[in-house]
């Protein structure tokens, strides 16, 4: 066996079905090497508490799998470089740079590594901790927008897609017994992974995404051409991110001092209020938010997550020098991330999630396969459809 090391694992960001079955995987993983593993609680906010660590064993993991959610918890306000403080005389927390006494709590506990799930925000931030000093540290790409790059898929991803769609499979039946247009607004901030397939397993008329700057005018074409069918009712999706011709996001908050990245919403009721002008019917928008994270993770995500957990382990193990016949860590790399690539899960460099979105192809794949039975994307010349 393996000398007995310590390691860390904690999640950042927002929350995605899958957290509790890479927590499971990889405490398992890693306690039957020998190691010991101790949990961060609330992102990297645990290590600036006194209570912010827990330990991680085979009962503290055990039947956790199916559970949405985390049981580490999670944070979109404990970015370490700037981190709420309240100043000694008082008054309201500033940000301020404590990474270097977030990196000394770690080297005091005795962590030799870490496995930080989060998306591509969370790999940016261990990627410039790494820098300052962090342990080792191997991440697993999380985010239900699938919009990593270094991997061909994030866990939470099919279980946003699959709540996205049922919740299209229901409006179907209220939108044709009323003769109505829906138009359903879901997450994806910089990529619409999420309207784009739960679109076209969920049998809209329409995909608005932020890839494709959209005109109203194109969909309500559609919606007019539905009627002259026949059919007096339709399904619009736009992803939170998708961005009309000259215009910009449409921002429900603006960020802050501790988190500059502003939150997203209300294109669909943009989008419902245009269409409705256009068409002259009646239009109804629906925010499906944050049930997209909710509740336990679809079985494909299960397996997925469990994998990407193994996997970062054996990944860790052979950075910090330890017999990893699975991984395929080059000796000389110190970070990285696991990303499932061909169905095969291996690690890539740090540098490559941090560099920029994966975007939905728009020239390629599934984009056309709902083009050619006669979906539209906002973007096409006017009357101008496959079906």
């Amino acid at each position: 066996m393996t000398r007995r090391r310590r390691i860390a694992i904690n999640t950042g960001g927002g929350d995605a079905p899958g957290l509790n079955a890479v927590v499971h995987a990889a405490t398992l993983a890693a306690v039957g090497r020998g190691w010991e593993v101790v949990g961060i609680r609330h992102g990297y906010r645990g290590l600036f508490e006194p209570d912010g660590l827990m330990k991680l064993d085979r009962d503290a993991v055990g039947g956790i799998t199916h559970l949405g959610g985390t049981i580490l918890g999670t944070a979109n306000r404990a970015d370490p470089f700037k981190y709420p403080t309240v100043p000694p005389e008082g008054g309201p927390a500033v940000p301020t740079d404590r990474s270097r006494d977030m990196i000394a709590r770690l080297h005091q506990e005795g962590i030799e590594g870490i496995v930080a799930i989060g998306g591509d925000g969370s790999m940016r931030l261990a990627c410039d901790l790494f820098e300052r000093g962090l342990p080792p540290v191997v991440g697993v790409p999380k985010t239900i927008d699938n919009d990593v790059l270094g991997t061909d898929i994030t866990f939470g991803f099919d279980t946003a897609v699959t709540i996205a769609t049922e919740a299209l499979d229901r409006l179907h039946t209220t939108a044709e017994a009323h003769e109505r247009v829906m138009v359903v607004e879901v997450m994806g901030r910089h990529a619409g992974w999420i309207a784009t397939m739960s679109g076209l397993a969920g049998g809209a008329d329409a995909i608005l995404i932020p890839e494709l700057p959209f005109r109203l005018e194109p969909v309500a074409e559609k919606i007019k051409q539905r009627e002259a069918w026949g059919r007096p009712f339709s399904i619009v999706v736009v992803a939170e991110g998708a961005i009309a011709v000259g215009g910009q996001e449409t921002v429900r908050l603006q960020g802050d001092r501790f988190r500059s990245m502003p939150v997203l919403g209300g294109i669909g009721e943009r989008v419902a209020a245009g269409l409705a002008t256009l068409t002259g019917k009646e239009v109804r928008s629906l925010v499906l938010g944050h049930l997209q994270r909710g509740g336990g993770p679809t079985s494909a995500d299960r397996v997925l997550a469990l994998r990407f957990g193994a996997a970062a382990v054996a990944e860790l193990a052979a950075i910090l020098g330890d017999p990893s016949p699975t991984a395929t860590a080059d000796p000389s790399m110190r970070c990285g991330m696991v990303g499932a690539i061909g169905g095969v899960i291996q690690l890539v460099p740090l540098s490559i999630p941090v560099s920029g979105i994966r975007k939905v192809p728009t020239t390629r794949g599934v984009v056309l396969s709902a083009r050619a039975i006669g979906i539209s994307f906002g973007d096409e010349p006017d009357g101008h459809f496959a079906s």
